[in-house]
């Protein structure tokens, strides 16, 4: 039997109840074994698509929002495969980090000392636990965390594959694994060498409850409630003294200025001269500044080392003095700051070791006794800077940490990379403006340190002098053929361990990458950067990056930011941004609102099918709210797509030499008859529109216009043609093959978006994969149907929509027989209704079919009296019934 490139039919050999349950478990397995979406790393760039897939933070269980955004890539990926590249998408397990690191310690009980020594075999007890955190050393507890990140991976594995994401588990990494160190510290020390990545110390944001600095990036205004307090600052030169207004009084004793706009005429004749910090007396100078505000407050401010943001700004502009008193753990220092003397010092006793709020009540009491609080305080709301993780406000401390340049403070790299920003193509376009945000408003370099231990040691060790000072100017790096490396417990060269912390020995850094720092190299890492040269040519740069919005500012920057220093391109083409997923009141799902939904349950509910459905249907960037009346959707188009495989494939003829199985006929050459041609015609637009839609990366679009053609071949075309279908000669051949052509391509182009009901029915007349078969083309449909009018079809269906409406509103029987039909419209519609119009009395069960010329269509539909219903089909049958002709009108009669 000849076919066409894309139309070849074979044998089909249908269940004998065909059904939904359990196809995740029948076709994972089958595709596992089978490798049917391995990467042939042997194909040329050209033929490859390539994308950077979001490693997902495995910490917990897996979020819905993340199961939408993975879903909407996976239908990507699956397109781009049926379309004949060779896709490459791994999987990456972001396992560094907070998140790991506060999961172990409250699953296990512990918290890590580094103080203690390695344990091997450690066994840990219900005693310590029960009495608190149990300690452990440094390397235990990253034991521990590579314990529980392996078994969360597997589960997350497991729940991916039951989603059907086409991945190749054999590329899997992790941000921890060797390769990953190995990668992340390699780029690390070029970075230092080229000058790029520097220690310092510095005013840096800090969370006291996880005990780490947080980098600009991961930090966010939340609206807290506070008051304003005015004080009165004395001045030296004996005039009035000088009110303020600030929100954080326990930070007096840090104050190094005041500050107050150039153009305030209220102050300007202050500036340049000092005041007495009130109870402390330390003398301070009068200074002006552009973002001093007239409005806020008194309209002159007290810069504290430090407050906010905007003190660490102004303290690094008017270079002043830095006077910090606020330690790691949040509380202020126990020493008396050498700044402080006399009463000032012994008001600090009051204020030693306390916490900030207990510290702000004391200071209110000192203020009051020496009658400079002026009034009560004044209740306001303002916004607080919070560690995106965090509970407690950030404070700001000073610490060496170590730096990545990111074009904050070089004007030069600011705009490279905002030109990279203009070249990526992205998806939705507006999501470019808020990368354009974060790099415009930059104020700070990127902040790589974090004081953890479970995550990507910084390969660097410093010497100690005869007197054990640390030389942190002069770090011991190492080759990098030696990496990956950890400081704490391997030796920098020339050394060995009896020097570790010993006069004229060395340190090793004690800090460890921010998670990010190794995320950004996802490309790099997923690709194989000088470990495996060859792969790398063929996927870098990747493709795709798609990935949430929220972390535009975090990894697709920092990972465009790596790219653009070791590299020097872009480190993909295109970058794809998926939308928020919002709970029913349209709400964005956060785990503080106890409104996560997590996607497993719902698979169970729906099937993964039906949760694909929904996740598809959200557009890119758009939110989309968790809608389980849609997931229901999904899974009756599910159903759907199994009934109408069981007719189409059961039209077949029975094999002579294998009755157990049936011939499928459908060439085109056979699709004769108008209404069949019409269809094909249609389906053909159908597959550009959809063809064109995932080239524009609008899967959405794609899947609406696939799923609505389905739901009109079904209802309509099937219902239309399937009695001719069962008749026989070239009509009825004519009916089976569009059947064929059209059942063969809906299931490819449903394929991307429901993957396993699509496979389970190909497989009934296929030995391959519908996820390996060719996307479909419309060329020859085209060619073969060339003369076929794709109106015909909507001008057919349309009369019989009205012909069931009819039936529906009184309360017939869709078999009903239907006495006369009238169709009334203009000529050009009424010219093509004949190509259709014995399909159309079939399938309507019309005995008499008149249609008029007229100015506005109408569908008359008389039916047949129910109880002159049954002697009516005897008559019928007998002698059909010609309506009389008559001027512009022409009958039809059927039977």
């Amino acid at each position: 039997m000849s076919c066409g490139e894309v139309y070849c039919i074979g044998m089909a050999i249908i269940p004998e109840k065909p059904s939904l349950d359990g196809l995740e478990a029948k076709w994972n397995a089958h595709w596992q074994d089978q490798g049917i979406y391995r990467f042939d790393r042997s194909k040329t760039r050209e033929e490859i698509y390539a994308i950077d897939t979001p490693p997902p933070t495995i910490s917990g269980s897996l979020h819905l929002g993340t199961a939408f955004g993975y879903i909407q890539v996976d239908a990507i990926a699956r397109f781009q495969r049926m379309r004949g590249r060779e896709v490459f998408y791994p999987m990456g397990w972001d396992d560094n980090g907070l998140p790991t690191e506060r999961r172990v310690q409250n699953y296990y009980g512990v918290r890590c000392d580094p103080s203690i020594p390695y344990e091997p075999g450690l066994v840990l007890t219900e005693t310590g636990a029960a009495q608190g955190h149990q300690p452990i050393s440094r390397p235990n507890f990253v034991e521990l965390c590579q314990r529980l990140t392996a078994e969360f991976e597997h589960d997350f594995e497991q729940q991916w594959c039951t989603m059907g994401l086409s991945v190749d588990w054999s590329l899997t990494y992790a941000t921890i694994d060797s390769r990953s160190r190995r990668i992340a510290q390699r780029a690390f020390l070029r970075n230092v060498r080229r000058g790029e990545a520097y220690a310092t110390e510095a005013p840096t944001m800090w969370d006291v409850d996880f005990q780490t600095a947080v980098a600009q990036a991961e930090f966010e205004d939340r609206p807290t409630q506070a008051a304003y307090y005015r004080l009165a600052f004395p001045r030296v030169d004996g005039g009035d003294p000088v009110e303020i207004e600030t929100t954080r009084p326990e930070l007096l004793a840090s104050c190094v200025a005041l500050v107050a706009h150039p153009d305030d005429d209220r102050y300007r004749a202050l500036i340049g001269t000092h005041v007495r910090t009130p109870v402390f007396g330390v003398r301070v100078p009068v200074l002006a500044h552009h973002l001093a505000d007239p409005d806020k407050g008194s309209g002159i401010a007290m810069i504290c080392t430090f407050g906010d943001t905007t003190d660490v700004l102004w303290w690094r502009e008017l270079n002043l003095a830095t006077r910090s008193v606020i330690r790691r753990d949040g509380r202020l220092q126990e020493e008396t700051p050498d700044w402080l003397s006399g009463a000032g010092a012994r008001a600090w006793t009051k204020l030693a070791g306390t916490f900030p709020n207990q510290a702000r009540r004391h200071v209110l009491e000192l203020l009051t006794e020496a009658g400079q609080l002026i009034g009560g305080p004044k209740p306001i709301i303002h916004e607080v800077k919070f560690y995106e993780k965090g509970e407690r406000p950030l404070e700001i401390v000073t610490s060496r940490q170590w730096y990545l340049r990111n074009g904050a403070r070089d004007a030069e790299l600011r705009e490279k990379l905002l030109r990279r920003g203009a070249q990526l193509r992205w998806y939705p376009d507006f999501m470019r403006l808020r990368y354009e945000h974060w790099v415009e408003g930059l104020n700070t370099d990127w902040l790589v340190s974090r004081q953890r231990y479970f995550g990507v040691p910084f390969p660097v060790w410093y010497p100690l002098d005869g007197a054990g000072e640390v030389g942190w100017d002069t770090p011991i790096l190492p080759e990098e053929a030696t990496l990956p490396i950890d400081p704490q417990t391997d030796v920098p060269p020339g050394y060995d361990e009896e020097q570790r912390g010993k006069p004229g020995g060395f340190i090793g850094d004690p800090d460890v990458m921010d998670t990010w720092a190794t995320s950004s190299l996802t490309p790099q890492i997923a690709g194989g950067w000088e470990e495996d040269e060859d792969l790398f040519s063929r996927v870098f740069p990747t493709d795709l990056r798609p990935q949430g919005p929220e972390i535009i500012r975090t990894w697709l920057f920092s990972t465009l930011l790596r790219s653009e220093l070791e590299h020097g391109v872009l480190p993909w083409r295109h970058a794809t941004i998926n939308g928020w997923i919002l709970d029913p009141d349209r709400k964005k799902m956060s785990k503080s609102k106890d409104n996560v939904l997590t996607p497993m349950p719902l698979v169970t509910t729906y099937g993964a099918d039906g949760l694909r459905y929904w996740a598809c249907k959200g557009a890119p960037g758009t939110d989309t709210v968790a809608d389980q009346a849609q997931m229901k959707v999904g899974r009756r188009l599910a159903v759907k797509i199994l009934n109408a495989g069981n007719f189409v494939l059961g039209l077949s003829r029975t094999d002579e030499t294998q009755p157990e199985k049936t011939q499928l006929e459908g060439t085109l050459a056979e699709v004769t008859e108008g209404l069949d041609r019409a269809m094909l015609a249609q389906l053909a637009t159908v597959i550009d529109e959809a063809t064109a839609a995932f080239e524009a990366y609008h899967y959405h679009r794609a899947l609406e216009l696939a799923e609505s053609f389905f739901w009109r071949f079904c209802d309509d075309y099937v219902e239309l043609v399937k009695q001719r279908a069962y008749d026989e000669g070239p009509p009825s051949r004519s009916a089976r093959a569009a059947l064929s052509i059209a059942h063969s391509i809906l299931l490819r182009l449903l394929a991307p978006f429901l993957p396993f009901v699509t496979e389970e029915v190909w497989s009934w007349w296929q030995s391959s994969s519908v996820h390996r078969a060719a996307w479909p083309r419309s060329e020859e449909l085209r060619e073969a149907v060339s003369d076929a009018d794709p109106a015909v079809l909507d001008v057919v269906r349309s009369v019989l929509t009205e012909i069931r409406k009819a039936k529906s509103e009184q309360r017939r029987s869709q078999r009903s027989e239907v006495a006369r039909l009238i169709v009334e419209d203009n000529a050009e519609q009424l010219a093509v209704l004949p190509v259709g119009e014995r399909d159309l009395i079939r399938a309507g069960s019309v005995r008499e079919l008149v249609v008029r010329e007229a100015t506005a269509r109408q569908v008359t539909v008389e039916l047949v009296p129910a109880n002159d219903e049954v002697r009516g089909h005897h008559l019928a049958a007998e002698r059909p019934q010609i309506s009389p002709s008559r001027p512009s009108a022409r009958t039809s009669s059927g039977h």
